[in-house]
C-alpha cells in the first residue's frame, strides 16, 4: 500500500502532466486558428471587393483600447478604407458564443472609436473552419458576413439586406 507521501508525490506528478497537456492543447488550438486565418487572409480583400467593398488597409491582430473607459480588445483581422472598416473574428470551430463575443467586441470598438471621434462605419464578419448551420444562420441574422469553407474554396455569405453597422 502506498504511503501518504508517495500518494502526494503521484498527485503532484499527475497535476504537472495535466498542466502540460492543457498547454499543448492550447498551442494546438492557436495553430489551428492560424491555419484558418491563413486560409482566408490571401483572398479576403479580393472576395470583399467582389461584393462591392474596397479595402486598402489590412491589419491582422488589430488591438484597440481606452484607459479611461477600461476597454481593451483585439480583432483578428481589420480591413479598412476611409469610410468603412470590417472587423473579422476567426475561429477554428465557430460557435454562437463566439458570434456573441464578436458583437460585444464590436460594441467596445465603437465606444473607443467614438471617444476618438472616429465616425467610420464598422461592419463585421466571422470566419470558421467549421461552421454549423445554426451558427451561420445566427451570425447572418446579426447582420454579419460569414466566411466559410465550401468544398475546395472559401466563400463569403452576405446577410440578407445591408450588414449591421456599429
Amino acid at each position: 500500500m502506498a504511503s501518504f507521501r508517495e500518494s502526494r508525490e503521484e498527485l503532484k506528478v499527475m497535476r504537472e502532466q495535466m498542466r502540460e497537456t492543457r498547454e499543448q492543447i492550447a498551442r494546438l488550438g492557436d495553430r489551428l486558428g492560424q491555419l484558418v486565418a491563413a486560409m482566408v487572409e490571401g483572398g479576403i480583400v479580393r472576395m470583399f471587393k467582389d461584393l462591392g467593398y474596397e479595402f486598402d488597409v489590412y491589419t491582422p491582430r488589430q488591438r484597440f483600447g481606452n484607459k479611461a473607459l477600461n476597454i481593451y480588445g483585439e480583432v483578428d483581422l481589420f480591413l479598412e478604407n476611409g469610410d468603412i472598416a470590417l472587423l473579422v473574428e476567426v475561429k477554428t470551430n465557430l460557435s454562437i458564443d463566439d458570434v456573441k463575443e464578436h458583437q460585444e467586441r464590436l460594441e467596445n470598438f465603437r465606444l473607443v472609436a467614438d471617444v476618438k471621434n472616429d465616425k467610420r462605419q464598422f461592419i463585421a464578419a466571422v470566419v470558421g473552419g467549421v461552421i454549423q448551420k445554426n451558427v451561420r444562420d445566427f451570425a447572418l441574422k446579426q447582420g454579419m458576413f460569414v466566411v466559410q469553407q465550401s468544398g475546395e474554396n472559401v466563400e463569403i455569405i452576405a446577410p440578407e439586406g445591408p450588414p449591421t453597422a456599429w
